[in-house]
């Protein structure tokens, strides 16, 4: 049984920020074989929305007001664990995730920096390509907005 939890950065139990930055490591780095910083100072600024399997975090993103990663909300660090994939979770993830941003930072459009291979899928939720490919971290990627129907 899935259980969501989303909470600012100052209510995270030591656990849940261990649990984070553990899967966030487990796939950005050692997966995707990225050397990047990803402790960006970025955190203390976002709400983190968690999903546990029991007592395994298998989902994550990060939500970010308006002005920390671009001029609109964004949501980044869209994580699932490599065991749970093609399970729907990352569909689930996603949608809850929409619903919070315009929850916590109203109905406004919602800017990702999402990496090349995954245009499909967030172009599914109604994301589109504003930006040329780019490369981060030696991964092309591109940047999508959700604008609020």
């Amino acid at each position: 049984m899935n259980t969501w939890h989303c909470k600012d950065f100052y209510d995270l139990s030591t656990e849940e920020l261990y649990d984070i930055l553990q899967l966030r490591t487990e796939i950005f780095v050692v997966e995707q074989n990225c050397v990047f910083q990803d402790i960006d100072g970025k955190d203390q600024d976002a709400y983190h929305l968690m999903c546990y399997d029991n007592e395994t975090l298998i989902a994550y993103t990060r939500l970010l007001p308006a002005g920390k990663s671009y001029q609109e909300c964004s949501i980044g660090r869209v994580v699932t664990k490599k065991t749970n994939r093609g399970t729907g979770i990352g569909k689930e993830l996603m949608e809850i995730s929409i619903e919070y941003c315009y929850r916590f930072f109203g109905r406004s459009p919602i800017r990702i920096g999402a990496q090349l291979y995954l245009e499909k899928f967030y172009s599914s939720f109604g994301f589109q390509k504003v930006s040329d490919i780019y490369m981060e971290d030696g991964i092309p990627h591109i940047e999508m907005v959700l604008s609020p129907a």
